[in-house]
């Protein structure tokens, strides 16, 4: 399917992947979009709200995985539709990882692949959806956990992975899922699993 690529998308993909660069930022880039290192956290976190909160928490770290997978595989259904290719293999110019080091597009450099999996961008659409039901599950996150789509986002523009419209699409995305997850949440699921008065 032929995607077209409105100037503001390319104008910012360049912005965010050429132009606002950094050695602490070539570091900080890949952190961020690592599913391992988000499931090295989130074990973390569900190792101390465990120990503080009680077993219980199990089932949100469930829901929160649950609303996580589905996110990924609604990406994936679009994805194979809209087979957009991603700015790494369409575009000159586009800083990329391979085998843990960076690498540049020359100038010159013509498309080569005729079908990609840019948009929506999952990872957006994963921590958006991870970030909103963990703050309505834990309210304290809330002045804080709000800046990690935004961080993650702003990673696969980083990585030359996606376009700001993949993101974008990827969040809208998330806050359905998110809401999605909410409302089963609030609707049936709170009442059975935590007794009155717990949050």
């Amino acid at each position: 399917m032929l995607f077209h690529t409105a100037d503001l998308d390319l104008k910012l993909q360049t912005l965010f992947n050429q132009t606002l660069r950094g050695s602490v930022l070539d570091i900080l880039a890949p952190l961020l979009s690592s599913r391992a290192a988000l499931f090295i956290l989130l074990a973390v976190c569900l190792a101390w709200a465990v120990r503080r909160l009680g077993p219980r928490q199990i089932m949100l770290f469930i829901l929160l995985l649950a609303a996580m997978g589905l996110a990924d595989l609604v990406c994936g259904q679009i994805k194979d539709q809209v087979l957009r290719v991603r700015p790494m293999n369409a575009l000159p110019g586009v800083y990329y990882q391979e085998d843990g080091k960076w690498q540049r597009r020359p100038p010159d450099f013509v498309q080569t692949k005729d079908d990609g999996s840019s948009y929506p961008s999952a990872h957006a659409a994963n921590s958006m959806a991870l970030a909103l039901l963990a703050m309505l599950l834990w309210p304290r996150t809330r002045p804080w956990l709000g800046l990690l789509p935004l961080l993650v986002g702003w990673s696969r523009l980083y990585l030359g992975k996606h376009y700001p419209s993949d993101v974008l699409a990827g969040w809208l995305l998330g806050v359905c899922v998110a809401a999605l997850a909410g409302a089963l949440w609030k609707g049936v699921l709170e009442r059975r699993l935590l007794p009155p008065g717990r949050s």
